[in-house]
């Protein structure tokens, strides 16, 4: 699993990507074939809460668009996918650098493909946990995408 120049150009855009930099979060890794991704949240003067932690926006803020941004290029122009819902559930504070993997396999592809051959659209829920170096969680995000086949435009 390795970063191309293509997914290395795409992690330098959206790093830069006003929305995405404002989170404080930063993607550190897309591999070659879009199927893997990873970020970090660090503690430090943009992340930080009056507390001294890791700000709750901040968490969400940096895993929030990467599935969708994922499913897109994975899926193609064909399909419509929509942020539908998500939740967060702070485990612990975060009190150091957090990271978060989020992984596509051939399967899910497959099965959300299938499940729009019979039905109009289709909902997934995918979990994201934000761990520290020691593998504690911090937050469970579970975020909801809407997915469609994209109707023929009528010219």
């Amino acid at each position: 699993m390795r970063e191309t120049l293509r997914t290395r150009a795409m992690r330098w855009a959206f790093n830069l990507f006003p929305c995405f930099r404002g989170t404080g979060g930063r993607i550190t890794f897309i591999s070659g074939d879009l199927h893997y991704a990873r970020i970090a949240v660090p503690l430090n003067w943009r992340t930080r809460n009056y507390v001294g932690t890791i700000f709750g926006g901040s968490m969400f803020g940096a895993v929030d668009p990467i599935y969708l941004v994922m499913f897109m290029k994975l899926l193609g122009p064909d399909y419509v996918i929509w942020d539908k819902a998500a939740s967060i559930q702070y485990k612990k504070p975060g009190r150091s650098k957090l990271h978060a993997e989020f992984a596509v396999d051939d399967a899910e592809l497959v099965a959300i493909r299938q499940a729009l051959e019979r039905e109009e659209s289709v909902d997934r829920t995918y979990r994201i946990d934000l761990t520290d170096q020691e593998g504690a969680i911090s937050a469970s995000i579970e975020k909801t995408l809407h997915f469609r086949k994209r109707r023929p435009s009528s010219k």
